[in-house]
């Protein structure tokens, strides 16, 4: 009989009588205990959180920031209240420390006193963190306390990132002022530019103002140097002249008689002495008149200046334009202009004063020309007329006498007033070079005026000013610089897809050692028949191949209509997971063909290092070194791998590689499948004997 039907017969046993057929529906339903009992058991948890019971402690007291009222812990708690995070329970402290302690709560999440106030304190001169207190109790369960802190470190971000903004907010709304502040700053310098423009016009104004009266000055103090040295003249020779009319006059009054024949030999001296007399009295006239018309004038001009001077002075210095620098110089030039002008109101004053005296001597001088330029014109006939040449010469002598006293008297005013002038231009040459310092100096005031607006305004344009639609944008990226963007290329919905990779081949595997506890490896038949070592190994595998599809049938519906797998290759998973049931039932087969009741441990034991080297769950590099070596030699390894990419999509690389390493052990098991079933053919005193027997 062939190998089918050898195993038609093995099957039809079942068939008789209940209990067979009840270890056949036992058979075709055991792996859903573990497949689809596991999967159903947390097929979705994190869906179903808000069931886990939690403490929630609000203590928060609040806070005052620039004004607003800070309530954090409110805040926090309104939106915990709206999650479905978990069973939120709004307790005290003692009662969440309490009811975690005991298992009543899963842990608890507490904001103490001062949290918002830590959070405020952003804004102040000590800034302090807020801290969420979170309390867990990995007796209750450790799952929880894992869950846990990734959901309360999304509340923490979620809490920083919205302090973070206030802050932020704070800081852009205070650019905002800063920027409103340097434009009036801008504003001013403009200003202060457009004064300090104007100052500097009017102080080139004085300079040049200056520099006219240091001009006139110059020539008053050089007509006043010219004017002192002829007075000086004028008084010698005007002393000389009344010396000589006096010394005439002595011998013509005491030699009256004798004068006759002297002054008959002497006209023609007399005649030209009273002719220098009469010339010299018109000169010092007329040098006279020059100093009267010069002195006003070289007064007025200095007055014009200190003038000018002293109003440049009061619209800068008194109305602040110019720094303090430059209002002390030009104080010191207005109070030079007015010491000059002083002086030149002395002069002025000194010709003023001798006014009567210089018309007396404009006078005397006046009659002293008339009678010399008379003497002079008479002097050739003195000898006629000697009674009225000797009243003449006493009237001559009188008048150079008088003139001799004012000739004096000029030439020591015009001394004074020389002096004066002289250091009128002095002074005026000082105000001169103080006038174009200050010049100068205001120059370059208008030159750093400019520069400081056309800085404030560079900084006005760098400085932020934003409306609070840009504020919020900006906040909401600054305080939350880098967001996660995920990409599930090919997303499990829930928990339990997951996880069927791996629960999987697990009840399948679990499904072929159960069946080969009720069914022999080798075909007791085809042994006692003396049949094929080949025939007796595929007569011993094909029930449990058999058996192993109804199982995988009976599992995939289950999990796809009753709990609610979805697969992305539907039919391929399920034709894959024929293979893998052939396989499994292949090695168990030859466990237990080969080693006989210990094969049946060792299936367990293989069954345990598949399931902790085959990166299930966590990844296998996270586990020691030990699975890691095993892992790419065991088949489940290569089942999971592909199973994920048959469920939940992606490239079939790893399907056609776990389909080879499929058949490959297989093909193998079946080989040493079939050298046991031809040793088993050879009785032994072991087998009449056997040492363990299950």
């Amino acid at each position: 009989m062939r190998s089918p039907g050898l195993a038609a017969l093995e099957l039809r046993r079942f068939g008789r009588g209940k209990l067979p057929r009840a270890a056949l529906v036992a058979l075709l339903v055991l792996p859903l205990l573990y497949g689809a009992l596991y999967l159903w058991s947390f097929w979705d948890p994190y869906g179903r959180l808000d069931r886990i019971p939690v403490a929630l402690v609000n203590d928060d007291k609040g806070a005052t920031a620039d004004g607003v009222r800070l309530l954090a812990g409110d805040d926090i708690t309104e939106g915990l209240r709206e999650s479905d995070t978990f069973e939120w329970h709004e307790v005290s402290a003692a009662d969440a420390r309490a009811g975690v302690e005991d298992g009543t709560y899963y842990l608890s999440l507490t904001m103490p006193a001062d949290f918002s106030r830590r959070i405020a304190s952003s804004s102040g001169d000590s800034p302090e963190t807020g801290a969420l207190q979170v309390r867990t109790n990995d007796a209750n369960n450790y799952i929880v306390g894992q869950i846990s802190r990734t959901v309360f470190s999304e509340v923490r971000t979620a809490a920083s990132t919205k302090a973070s903004r206030s802050f932020l907010d704070r800081i852009f709304i205070s650019f905002s002022g800063i920027h409103g502040e340097t434009v009036k700053a801008a504003k001013g310098a403009d200003d202060l530019k457009g004064g300090i423009g104007k100052a500097e016009k009017g102080s080139k104004d004085l300079a040049d103002g200056l520099k006219d009266a240091k001009e006139g000055s110059g020539k008053l103090s050089r007509g006043l140097t010219r004017l002192d040295k002829g007075a000086g003249d004028l008084e010698n020779g005007s002393r000389r002249v009344a010396e000589g009319t006096q010394a005439l006059a002595d011998k013509v009054n005491g030699v009256a008689d004798k004068v006759g024949p002297f002054l008959e030999d002497n006209e023609k001296t007399i005649g030209d002495t009273a002719q220098l007399v009469a010339d010299s009295a018109g000169t010092i006239r007329t040098n006279l008149d020059t100093l009267v018309e010069t002195a006003p004038t070289a007064a007025k001009g200095a007055h014009t200046a200190s003038d000018t001077l002293n109003d440049v002075h009061k619209a800068r210095c008194e109305d602040p334009v110019l720094p303090d620098a430059a209002c002390a110089d030009l104080k010191k030039a207005r109070q030079a202009a007015a010491d000059v002008a002083k002086v030149a109101d002395d002069v002025d004053t000194l010709v003023a004063d001798q006014d009567g005296d210089l018309t007396k001597l404009d006078g005397h001088l006046g009659t002293l020309q008339k009678q010399a330029q008379a003497l002079a014109d008479r002097a050739p006939r003195l000898s006629e007329n000697l009674d009225d040449a000797v009243s003449r010469i006493n009237e001559l002598n009188t008048g150079a006498g008088k003139v001799a006293a004012g000739a004096k008297r000029l030439h020591t005013g015009l001394g004074t007033a020389e002096t004066g002038a002289s250091d009128l231009d002095e002074g005026v040459g000082d105000l001169r070079t103080g006038a174009e310092t200050l010049n100068g100096g205001m120059y370059k005031l208008v030159d750093g005026s400019g520069k400081l607006s056309n800085g404030l305004h560079d900084g006005a344009e760098q400085i932020p000013d934003y409306d609070a639609k840009a504020r919020d944008q900006r906040t909401g990226v600054m305080a939350d610089p880098v967001r996660l963007v995920s990409e599930d290329l090919h997303k499990a919905p829930n928990y339990g897809t997951g996880f069927a990779p791996y629960f999987i081949p697990l009840s399948l595997w679990v499904g072929a050692m159960v069946a080969y506890m009720v069914i022999t490896p080798l075909n007791r038949r085809a042994l006692a028949a003396g049949a094929s070592a080949w025939r007796i190994a595929l007569a011993g595998w094909l029930p449990v191949v058999a058996i192993g599809v109804l199982q995988t049938v009976a599992l995939m519906s289950v999990l796809h209509w009753a709990v609610g797998l979805e697969m992305a290759r539907a039919a391929g998973t399920v034709g894959f997971l024929f293979l893998v049931t052939a396989c499994f039932a292949a090695i168990v087969q030859w466990l237990n063909a080969r080693f006989g009741a210990a094969g049946r441990i060792l299936v367990l034991a293989l069954l345990m290092l598949q399931l902790t080297s085959a990166g299930g769950t966590y990844p296998v590099q996270t586990s020691p070194d030990f699975f890691n070596a095993l892992h790419p030699f065991l088949p489940m390894s290569h089942v999971v791998d592909a199973l994920r990419r048959l469920i939940t999509g992606g490239g079939l690389g790893p399907v056609w590689q776990a389909c080879a390493v499929l058949a490959a052990f297989t093909a193998g098991a079946l080989a040493l499948t079939a050298v046991s079933a031809r040793r088993r053919q050879v009785w032994t005193l072991d087998r009449l004997h056997p040492e363990l027997t299950l």
